[in-house]
This record gives C-alpha cells, sequence and structure tokens, in this order.
C-alpha cells in the first residue's frame, strides 16, 4: 500500500511539474522590441512611459528639398513595439522602413520576416497606410498601419488618386 500511495504522489508532482513548464525561449515572458538595423533608431521610444497611442504622438519629421522622412511612434501591441518610418519623395510614398518590431521569441522572429515586407509591398503599392492585415499577423499589421499612418499624417502627406 506504501509503494502504490508513493507512486500515487510522484504521478502527481510530475503532472504538476509538466503543466507548469513555460516554454518560452526568451529570458522572460514579457513582450519585448527589437530595433531593426542593430542601433537604436531617432525617434524609438524604449521605455515604460513611452508613449503608444498615435493619435496623441508625433513621429519626427526631417525635410531636405523635396525628401521627407517622418517617423511614426511606437505603437504597442500585444506582443510588442512596432515603429516604421515613412520616407516620401515627389509627393509619393518611395519606402518605408520597420524600425521596430516584436522579437519576443522565435516566433515572433519568423513572422516578422514573412509579414513585414509583405506590407511594404502593400502600403507601397497603395501609397496609404489603408492595407490587408497580414494573414498570421493581425497584431504586428495593426501596429504597422497605425505607425505609418501617424508617421504619414505628421508628414502632411496626402495620397493622390
Amino acid at each position: 500500500m506504501r509503494k502504490i500511495t508513493m507512486w500515487f504522489l510522484a504521478t502527481i508532482a510530475a503532472v504538476v511539474l509538466l503543466f507548469s513548464y513555460r516554454t518560452s525561449t526568451g529570458p522572460d515572458s514579457s513582450p519585448s522590441a527589437e530595433t531593426v538595423g542593430g542601433a537604436g533608431a531617432a525617434g524609438v521610444e524604449n521605455g515604460p512611459g513611452a508613449a503608444a497611442d498615435p493619435r496623441t504622438s508625433r513621429g519626427t519629421v526631417a525635410r531636405s528639398g523635396s525628401t521627407t522622412v517622418a517617423d511614426g511612434p511606437a505603437v504597442q501591441t500585444k506582443r510588442g513595439r512596432v515603429q516604421v518610418q515613412a520616407h516620401i519623395s515627389g509627393g509619393r510614398i518611395t519606402d518605408i522602413t520597420p524600425l521596430t518590431v516584436p522579437s519576443t521569441n522565435n516566433r515572433d522572429r519568423e513572422i516578422n520576416k514573412y509579414a513585414v515586407p509583405k506590407l511594404r509591398a502593400e502600403a507601397l503599392a497603395a501609397q496609404s497606410a489603408q492595407i490587408d492585415a497580414v494573414s498570421g499577423a493581425t497584431l504586428t499589421s495593426g501596429g504597422y498601419t497605425k505607425s505609418l499612418q501617424a508617421a504619414l499624417d505628421s508628414a502632411q502627406f496626402t495620397a493622390k488618386p
């Protein structure tokens, strides 16, 4: 009887340990963001008090001749921060650079490796932030379009029909 009781308690302990095991590969399970390109970019807000609402936070705008570069605000999503930079020349969006994307774990990095170029291509084709979300990257897509729209608004960009 004693062996059966010990076996039963050991089985319960093993099951409890299995269910409490955390599968996150990162140092902690909190969302984080990766700055694209290595070094921190100008206008990237990373602190705990960083603005996350693109309606109340403006990015930076730099003008040089007919070229305008506008940073959108860092938009906090459930998976991490998303921030983009829009390059405008001759009344057209010529490039969109992701400054910060979620990178909590390998899954986030894989999703963004696929989704961010697709979002960029769609926004350049549409010449606006009014684009469809990428399937499987809904949160990143939402943050991307909010940051891009805020960048375009701060650059006073209006799409030509």
